[in-house]
């Protein structure tokens, strides 16, 4: 199911002191849970703020359309009255027997890949039943729609588009496993949609997302079928965000083959379908995956080689990166950000890279937090030599101004502030003419101008 996710709230607003009222005709608001699509014209109205002396404000939406629906409730697209702004609304029945973290984990993200929430509200039925509404951003086509429309027209979808989306795929990973700790759990075609105009990739759907804490036990049962990782077939339950990486790596397989790489009908086949690909795991690997797995009756098979399943015409790049991903032991995987500095995302990173249709590539290299504790190399890898060496006028050290002479800043990496601090980095016995450091913008940058400037105001450089 493709539910769209969420983003930062507005400020001081509070869902649980939200106030729900339903526009004229009087009418229970989804009475019950199967007469809970709402009808083409309904209107729902909230008030939001009134928090921290703000004012209140009330916000009205008229149901347009269901887009999806699943267990946990349905999903509907709708339209802001008071500013036309089309929205999608996740309406969640708040079961006591179940934990919600949803809400909680979508206001802890923030990111270009990453669906955005805008607010929400709690509303009751005539049952008593408690309904959490996300109002989120809407996005009108999901990855799903896109692979059914290719398949429909017999074609396979052009390679510039898989490199697109699943770059964009594990950049939001990247972000989601490094800042807020946050593992999807459920990362497939439904759950990741795309702006058919921009071909922004969003990830959607956080119903089954958890912060995983080493140590604790969490659920295997986990994950839909086609894109659960072997070690939860094999019951882990100390498992990693490496999970979502092996869901991703089904994803692109998908997208390069037309069709799931791993069709399984039931959970046991699902084994059976990897196993007739990668082989029957060693030992060693079953331990990777599930050391409390103790039964090794598996018949003996060979792994087939990946140059056979895609067809003769696959970029080798895009093999290597599919094996990369689809490992048995979690380890061996490689992360989301090695994943996007990947050569088979090379052609992304060309200075002239634009859509087939001549339209510019979404965003693809403003890269925030995730970029926190990766190596050099591993940033210069990511950020194309024409972003980093893209010339900003100097001005007594800054990086804005108007003089003629500019000098090249190269960005290092990134923080979360949009402060304008010269800092000392480094070694206490390095060069301190290479320690200087800018943060602008969210982003470290440094340049030799600015350190020989430095240099020259340090009364005692040595004492850095």
């Amino acid at each position: 199911m493709a539910s769209l996710p969420l983003g930062p709230p507005p400020p001081g607003h509070d869902a649980a002191a939200a106030a729900l009222t339903l526009a004229p005709p009087p009418r229970p608001e989804m009475a019950d849970e199967k007469e809970s699509e709402p009808v083409t014209g309904h209107i729902i109205s909230t008030t939001i703020g009134g928090k921290n002396g703000e004012p209140k404000q009330t916000i009205s939406y008229m149901a347009e359309r269901v887009v999806g629906t699943g267990s946990f409730g349905v999903v509907f697209q709708a339209k802001c009255l008071e500013t036309g702004e089309t929205v999608a609304i996740k309406k969640v029945l708040q079961d006591k027997r179940y934990k919600n973290r949803e809400l909680q984990l979508m206001r802890s993200m923030n990111h270009p890949n990453v669906i955005c929430l805008k607010h929400c509200f709690f509303s009751t039925t005539s049952r008593d039943e408690l309904f959490l509404n996300l109002v989120m951003e809407y996005v009108p086509e999901s990855l799903y729609g896109v692979l059914r429309h290719f398949s429909n027209v017999n074609q396979r979808m052009p390679l510039i588009y898989v490199k697109l989306y699943t770059y964009q795929i594990f950049r939001g990973l990247a972000y989601i496993h490094t800042v807020p700790g946050v593992c999807h759990r459920d990362v497939k075609p439904q759950n990741v949609l795309v702006d058919p105009l921009t071909h922004q990739v969003k990830l959607c759907d956080f119903g089954s997302a958890k912060i995983l804490v080493k140590g604790e036990a969490n659920i295997s049962y986990i994950c839909s079928r086609y894109y659960r990782a072997p070690e939860l077939i094999f019951g882990a339950t100390e498992y990693t965000t490496s999970i979502d990486i092996w869901s991703a790596g089904c994803v692109l397989a998908e997208l390069l083959i037309g069709q799931p790489l791993f069709p399984g009908e039931s959970a046991v086949d699902q084994l059976v379908q990897i196993v007739k690909v990668l082989g029957t795991p060693t030992r060693e690997e079953i331990r990777c995956m599930n050391p409390s797995y103790t039964e090794f009756r598996f018949p003996q098979i060979k792994a087939h080689p990946w140059h056979k399943i895609f067809h003769k015409r696959m970029p080798p790049e895009a093999i290597d990166l599919t094996s990369r991903l689809l490992q048995y032991s979690p380890c061996f995987r490689c992360s989301a950000l090695e994943a996007c500095a990947h050569p088979f995302f090379d052609e992304l990173r060309e200075p002239n890279a634009r859509l087939p249709n001549g339209r510019p590539l979404p965003p693809l290299f403003n890269f925030n937090q995730e970029l926190a504790g990766a190596s050099p190399e591993l940033i210069n890898k990511l950020i194309p030599e024409h972003v980093r060496r893209q010339s900003v006028y100097e001005k007594d050290g800054s990086l804005d101004g108007s003089r003629q002479k500019h000098s090249f800043w190269t960005p290092l990496t990134t923080a979360a502030s949009d402060a304008f601090t010269p800092v000392v980095f480094g070694l206490p016995n390095s060069n301190p003419r290479q320690r200087w450091l800018l943060l602008h913008k969210g982003v470290w940058w440094t340049s030799k101008a600015y350190c020989d400037l430095q240099m020259r105001r340090l009364p005692n450089p040595s004492n850095l």
